[in-house]
């Protein structure tokens, strides 16, 4: 683990930012904080970056690590260009990528100062070492984008934080979309199940009519006469729910690693423990399913 928090706790006087937050990041590790304003998303990220204190809890990081806080209303050094904004950081390459750009600026004003050419040569090599050329160019395509251009050059402080706000709020509409249709979806299936679990009891008492009969006749008690409709109808119910794990394990060992790799800047992975929790919650639930169900078709077919 590259950072580890544990209890994590921020008050602004009586009002309550987070509190008794645990969380683990490992290298490659996307984590995206969501809330409404005011819910303390950007002093969340200040604690970890070590500018503002928090009330309790600890951090613990790998050796070595430097962290990095871009601020959401960024202050700009009015001396640097766009690119040397773009550079500004802390590793290696961004002081190399940085520090060439400023000399290639001052080489513009004095392009015969042998001192001036001499640092350009020099940074050069220091970017070759760290094959830093790709992030610069990278970073001029982004610097000729149109999009960017009409943010750098407007006015309003908030442009950079509203672009990509429409495209932001389409997919929470699709993730309560989604979410909405999984409700949905579990409540059809539990239906479904429960109706075919009471068919079934219904037809197994049908068919076996005589032989409740003739327990009748010697005596059975009703416990004895009801216990194979209730264990069978439980056993159904959990066939049902090791077919959903079955599913869901399909899922998570075929389809989750492509999506993975479709949409690398989200991640999808998640403890083996969750996954565990959910496949107890699923039988639990066939279980539940399983004993209404026969005992709804018991009460209105089998007469003891």
């Amino acid at each position: 683990m590259i950072i580890t928090l544990e209890n994590f706790t921020k008050s602004y006087g009586e009002k309550q930012l987070f509190a008794g937050v645990n969380l683990s990041m490992d290298a490659g590790d996307k984590v995206g904080i969501v809330g409404v304003n005011g819910t303390g998303k950007s002093t969340f990220l200040k604690a970890i970056a070590g500018l503002v204190p928090v009330d309790d809890g600890t951090m613990v990081t790998m050796r070595g690590l430097r962290i990095e806080y871009l601020a959401q209303d960024k202050v700009f050094d009015p001396e640097h260009t766009v690119l040397m904004e773009v550079f500004r950081g802390m590793t290696p390459l961004m002081d190399a990528l940085r520090g060439y750009e400023l000399a290639l600026a001052e080489a513009a004003k004095d392009p015969e100062s042998p001192a001036i050419q001499k640092r350009i040569m020099q940074y050069a090599e220091r970017i070759d070492e760290l094959d830093g050329w790709q992030v610069e160019s990278t970073a001029k395509k982004l610097k000729k984008n149109a999009d960017f251009q009409k943010i750098a050059d407007d006015g309003d402080v908030n442009a950079s934080v509203l672009y990509g706000q429409e495209e932001v709020s389409r997919l929470f509409q699709v993730t309560n979309y989604i979410r909405i249709a999984a409700v949905v979806l579990v409540g059809l299936l539990t239906f479904i199940a429960f109706i075919f679990i009471n068919n079934t009891i219904r037809l197994s008492i049908t068919a076996r009519r005589r032989e409740i009969a003739i327990m009748r006749l010697v005596g059975a008690s009703n416990g004895f006469i009801r216990g194979p409709f209730i264990t069978e109808g439980v056993l159904q119910a959990i066939l049902g729910s090791l077919l959903s794990i079955g599913v869901l394990e399909l899922l998570r060992n075929l389809m989750i690693p492509r999506l993975q790799e479709s949409i690398g800047w989200m991640s999808f992975a998640l403890p083996m423990q969750y996954y565990l929790v959910t496949y107890a919650a699923l039988i639990l639930v066939g279980v539940i399913i399983g004993l209404f169900g026969s005992a709804i078709a018991m009460r209105r077919y089998l007469r003891v």
